[in-house]
């Protein structure tokens, strides 16, 4: 103990700690929200481009090849921050405070606003999510099963062959989009599975270079695949059947877009910055920005906005495009997120009972002598966990 307070020889002058944002384990990790900001804003992008894709093939190749990775890459990086989630009480809380309760929320936020903008009968449906709200129901049943593949012995081959029969599976049907949960599935399981590591190996100079005829090669795939292919693959969210192609299409495609997913994904990660930049702080509301910008998508739609003529002109696409980034941008900064925080992320501690655990752990904290002992040190794996919550 003695020697831990004098780290520079004999001197007895014990160093100022460090200020809070410079402590271990306390800081974000600027990759990681610099991905997830800049993913969000190609979420934005494709959304615009999906409301101007009739007879516009340029913009349909484009389309494609970011809905090839734009949610596998977002994925990902959820299956990665959920390696730690376990049934512990604080664990749930937590993915029903940030899960659940949004998507209940917003789902009806959704249905009312679609029933005063446009179908005054529209119903209210917490089976059947609207719109962008699919991704929270995949998030919760994929947390809540975080345990079971990390049992398993061979989690990822496993989620595979579950997706590949779901495509050949229309009985299951549209509630909570089980069809995206379970297609989309592979891609969180292999964030599971990724460590720090692995996207060190993507993020080498090699891998950036190498990217970019990747990349090429893939719009030019997509370029060719319009006339071919149904869109509608890309979209994850019904099984074979209903494109009317023979059913050993489905694990084929599943597979084929499984593989694409991650060769573009990487890409991708090979040109997310690792340093601070001006919009590395917009990575922690990229949550409010995805659950708000759906509103003006919607409203968009209702009220006929993007069937002018403009838009088919390179001028009016390359206006969307910058609107709908400029957008999502907007949405994800602090105005936004203090507004929203009590509905997007809220405490509600009056409906959880107390765990026993944690109280035993606060009677520690408070009876720990002042500089001594374990009992007020909170681990970089907590303070980690926290932060990226």
């Amino acid at each position: 103990m003695t020697s831990s307070l004098r780290p520079h020889g004999d001197r007895k002058t014990t160093p100022s700690p460090p200020p809070p944002q410079a402590r271990p384990g306390r800081q974000r990790d600027a990759f990681f929200d610099n991905a997830k900001y800049l993913a969000i804003v190609l979420v934005g992008v494709g959304h615009a481009w999906g409301q101007i894709l009739d007879g516009n093939r340029t913009v349909e190749a484009l389309y494609r090849a970011l809905y090839t990775f734009h949610m596998p890459a977002f994925i990902i990086i959820s299956g990665y921050f959920s390696r730690s989630f376990d049934l512990s009480p604080k664990r749930v809380k937590r993915l029903i405070t940030g899960v659940a309760v949004p998507y209940l929320v917003f789902e009806v936020g959704y249905a009312l606003h679609r029933r005063f903008a446009e179908d005054p009968s529209n119903e209210i449906s917490l089976l059947d999510p609207t719109y962008l709200l699919w991704f929270l129901c995949a998030l919760f049943v994929w947390r809540l099963t975080t345990p079971l593949w990390q049992t398993v012995r061979w989690p990822l081959p496993i989620a595979l062959a579950i997706a590949a029969l779901a495509s050949v599976t229309p009985s299951i049907g549209n509630d909570l989009n089980m069809q995206r949960v379970l297609q989309f599935l592979p891609c969180f399981v292999l964030g599971l599975l990724l460590r720090p590591e692995h996207f060190r190996l993507v993020r080498r100079r090699s891998a950036r270079i190498a990217s970019v005829p990747v990349v090429a090669v893939a719009v030019a795939v997509a370029w060719w695949s319009v006339p071919r292919m149904e869109t509608g693959w890309f979209y994850r969210n019904a099984a074979v059947q209903a494109t009317g192609a023979p059913w050993w299409s489905g694990p084929v495609v599943t597979l084929a877009l499984f593989g694409c997913s991650l060769v573009l994904t990487a890409c991708f990660f090979a040109w997310v910055p690792g340093r601070r930049m001006w919009f590395t702080a917009l990575g922690a509301g990229t949550i409010y920005g995805y659950l708000l910008h759906g509103f003006v998508v919607k409203q968009g739609t209702f009220s006929g906005w993007f069937h002018g003529s403009a838009w088919d002109t390179p001028l009016g696409e390359v206006a969307i495009t910058v609107l709908g980034a400029a957008l999502i941008t907007v949405l994800c900064t602090k105005p936004f997120q203090r507004v929203l925080k009590y509905v997007v992320e809220p405490r509600m501690d009056w409906a959880f009972r107390r765990d026993p655990g944690e109280a035993a752990r606060g009677r520690e904290h408070r009876e720990q002598p002042a500089g001594g002992g374990t009992g007020a040190t909170r681990t970089p794996v907590e303070a980690a966990e926290k932060v990226s919550a």
